[in-house]
């Protein structure tokens, strides 16, 4: 586990940006601008806090979430790679990928006009190769401001085409699922997972929560906006180099069932994530990168 006294002394920007111990001990960055606070951990470079001004949190985060190695923390911004959920042909793999179970390393941190940008990294190794065998070397651009800007870039640095599935796993906070909706994905198609996996026509203009919802829209590079009357905002999420885009909430007996999420907890959030998989997987030449990147901001 990387050392927050060393890292503050290479990277630390004062009144800015921090390194300290967070939760279970492990790794934590620490951005309070003007505009926005925020905590990063390096395990999984798992974005778990992001409080604009004067508002409510952007992100959920579990109070049961675990926070230890070899585990997943439960909201904020797990990243999913290089698959998404269960991996083809091995049961044993971990779900959604390596990324978020790995530590990844400070690459810079940087000023700006509203805040700061973080980039970490993640590269393959023997044991990455052991789960997927590409050759590959992973960027993530995090800017902390008025809004939250994400970008992850993925480069093969092998000599064979490497394909991958990936998500920025994103766990929205909402005053009351029962009374949010969420347009943008009229007319498009989604794999329905509730009902396994059957494709289904977005035919309403507006996504509304009545039970477990799990589905992966296809083919879609359109804006997402969450209509929030409780908290009396709007969450938008801005996107490239994204083709496709999950919804979910576990709803009643989903949560119950898992150990890392409170039974009361669901209808305080909802997961709108900016991905690529199934059908919309990337396929990158050797030598080539591709950089997905999600926007979020809110208004009143």
């Amino acid at each position: 586990m990387t050392d927050p006294a060393e890292l503050n002394r290479q990277f630390a920007i004062p009144n800015l940006v921090s390194f300290d111990a967070g939760k279970g001990g492990l790794t934590r960055i620490v951005i309070k601008s003007p505009a926005a606070e925020a905590e990063i951990y390096l395990h999984g470079a798992h974005v778990t806090r992001f409080d604009p001004k004067d508002q409510p949190p952007l992100l959920f985060l579990s109070a049961l979430s675990h926070f230890e190695a070899g585990k997943a923390i439960r909201g904020g911004i797990p990243i999913c790679f290089p698959w998404f959920g269960a991996k083809a042909g091995d049961s044993k793999a971990p779900a959604h990928g390596f990324a978020r179970l790995t530590e990844w390393s400070v690459d810079s941190t940087t000023k700006t006009s509203a805040g700061a940008t973080v980039v970490l990294n993640l590269t393959s190794t023997d044991k990455t190769k052991v789960l997927w065998p590409a050759d590959f070397s992973a960027k993530y651009i995090v800017t902390i401001g008025e809004e939250l800007t994400l970008s992850l870039a993925v480069t093969s640095t092998g000599n064979a085409p490497a394909k991958f599935e990936e998500a920025l796993h994103t766990y929205l906070n909402v005053g009351d699922i029962d009374a949010i909706s969420i347009a943008g994905l009229q007319d498009t198609i989604y794999l329905d997972k509730v009902n396994s996996g059957a494709l289904t026509p977005q035919e309403d203009e507006l996504i509304r929560f009545a039970g477990e919802t799990d589905r992966l829209y296809l083919n879609t590079q359109s804006t997402c906006t969450v209509h929030d009357p409780v908290l009396g905002r709007q969450i938008r999420i801005a996107k490239s180099g994204s083709n496709a885009t999950v919804i979910w909430n576990p709803w009643i007996d989903k949560a119950k069932a898992m150990a890392d999420f409170g039974d009361d907890e669901w209808p305080g959030m909802v997961c709108v994530e900016t991905c690529n998989a199934a059908d919309n997987a990337v396929a990158l030449a050797p030598g080539a990168t591709h950089t997905m990147t999600a926007a979020i901001s809110t208004s009143y």
